[in-house]
């Protein structure tokens, strides 16, 4: 293998086994501008595409321990998508640019934690709220029940507080007799 190929399928293993995930698409048929959109949302994410050999892909394949059945994902032209963090914003991304191809382009499987999965795993991964959506959604069901007591003391002020000066007004007549009975018996 010539030198510049073994640079590439080095850079090509480094980054694959550096990422916390490897997404694998076919991005055949795809004009350029599509690709430099992906290119830029991908960036977002801070993860980055890279359109590989698929024998080059089939060595780091072999190298990082995928199961064999991986290698029927690397036919036609082929992409990868390598990064860290959140993996569910990046299938978001790439979910979006398959729906934007009309076709062109398909998304052919990952390495996500470890483990293969197919197409729809991604796309079941790309529906799942990414990690700041989950904590204001957590952040809101904390903040539920705190919300709801205030409510509640704030209704019952109000009831209360109409409530209070007929209290009062009676309060006043009931204590009258008392008072004047008090000086009676002194």
């Amino acid at each position: 293998m010539r030198i510049e190929k073994v640079a590439i399928l080095d850079e090509v293993t480094a980054r694959v086994k550096d990422s916390d995930y490897c997404f694998i698409i076919n991005h055949g048929g795809v004009d350029v501008a599509s690709m430099a959109k992906l290119r830029a949302d991908l960036r977002e994410c801070e993860s980055r595409l890279l359109v590989v050999k698929n024998s080059f892909l089939a060595k780091v394949a072999k190298e990082k321990g995928w199961s064999e059945e991986v290698n029927a994902m690397f036919a036609g032209p082929t992409a990868i998508v390598t990064g860290k963090g959140e993996p569910t914003a990046v299938a978001k991304a790439i979910m979006e640019f398959v729906k934007a191809s009309g076709g062109k382009a398909a998304v052919k499987g990952a390495d996500y934690d470890n483990k293969i999965v197919d197409a729809a795993m991604v796309e079941a991964l790309s529906k799942i709220p990414g990690k700041n959506e989950l904590r204001a959604m957590f952040l809101m069901l904390l903040k539920e029940p705190a919300t709801r007591l205030a409510r509640v003391l704030s209704e019952k002020a109000k009831k209360g507080g109409e409530a209070a000066p007929a209290a009062e007004a009676e309060a006043p007549a009931a204590d009258a007799p008392a008072a004047e009975a008090a000086p009676a018996e002194a």
